[in-house]
């Protein structure tokens, strides 16, 4: 017994730092994007490039979860997965995408970061369950949060921010929508072949997208815009995805969700050394709001 611990706490230290990396990946996504846009980019080709270089792991995971799962997927299941993938991974990606054009990534990290609050409202009204109070205050703790990040980033920029917050907000939307319509097929499934063939969907959307809305000579651009979309696909797409089902394999999701609450503090973080966006008491005050309430729901047990 006693030679058998260290392996378990060699297994959950791995958890851990697993959780970690992943979280920080996840962050760094607002930061290339608002790099990406120094050099004039728009949405759709940054978005484009993002799953074209993402889309050969995507390939590789189907191929390697189908191998594992044998099991034919039914019409209802394929277009299960078509519909929350396009929903899930490519409009919200879009949305949030141009939600960055004109809002600061620590303020788009913590709207995104609002998805579970989402996720609990959506499951009682489509599965009528009633929420506890303790969630509730949860709830008015995370939007008073943001109110509080909102007012600090109107202070500093008035133009577009309403709709920069509003195109975000519809981005957590999508994916609270996404994860509520995935929980039974994922269990049928499986979800690394869920995920796997949900992403190679919203990869064909948004090539698809390109391919109708923008010409070639779209792709004329500096090797930094490469660099940084490449950087986006493995750093903040494809390995923090590897990592983060790691870490639940290792440490469970209520520990994993725990350590996944620093991602919008290392955002605000990277965003002030990285953008130079500022940082006030108003912004550190409605961040902690945000990540007190997200966790309490997340712990909270409820099966949503």
């Amino acid at each position: 017994m006693a030679s058998g611990k260290p392996l378990v706490n060699r297994d959950a230290l791995f958890g851990v730092v697993f959780a970690l990396l992943a979280a920080l990946g996840f962050s760094a996504k607002a930061i290339l994007i608002k790099l990406a846009y120094l050099d004039s980019a728009d949405a759709i080709t940054l978005l484009a490039l993002r799953m074209l270089f993402s889309l050969p792991f995507f390939i590789g995971i189907a191929f390697w979860s189908r191998r594992q799962q044998l099991n034919r997927l039914s019409l209802h299941d394929r277009m299960l997965i078509l519909v929350l993938g396009v929903i899930g991974y490519y409009l919200s990606s879009f949305l949030d995408f141009l939600g960055l054009q004109t809002i600061s990534a620590g303020l788009e990290r913590l709207i995104l970061f609002l998805h579970p609050t989402m996720t609990v409202i959506l499951s009682a009204l489509i599965y009528r369950r009633a929420i506890g109070k303790r969630v509730i205050a949860a709830l008015l703790l995370c939007y008073a949060g943001i109110v509080l990040v909102f007012l600090h980033n109107a202070e500093i920029q008035q133009e577009g921010i309403l709709l920069g917050v509003a195109l975000v907000f519809a981005s957590a939307l999508c994916y609270a929508v996404y994860l509520v319509g995935a929980g039974h097929v994922m269990a049928r499934i499986g979800t690394t072949r869920f995920t796997a063939y949900a992403l190679m969907a919203a990869s064909a959307a948004s090539l698809l997208q390109f391919a109708v809305m923008r010409p070639l000579v779209a792709l004329d651009l500096p090797l930094r815009f490469y660099e940084l979309a490449l950087a986006m696909a493995i750093f903040s797409t494809v390995l923090p995805a590897f990592l983060l089902s790691h870490a639940i394999r290792r440490i469970g999701s209520g520990r994993s969700s725990l350590i996944g609450s620093v991602g919008p503090v290392s955002t605000i973080y990277m965003a002030y050394v990285f953008l130079n966006e500022s940082v006030s008491l108003l912004q550190v005050a409605g961040s902690a709001l945000v990540l007190i309430g997200v966790l309490i729901i997340s712990m909270s047990g409820q099966k949503h």
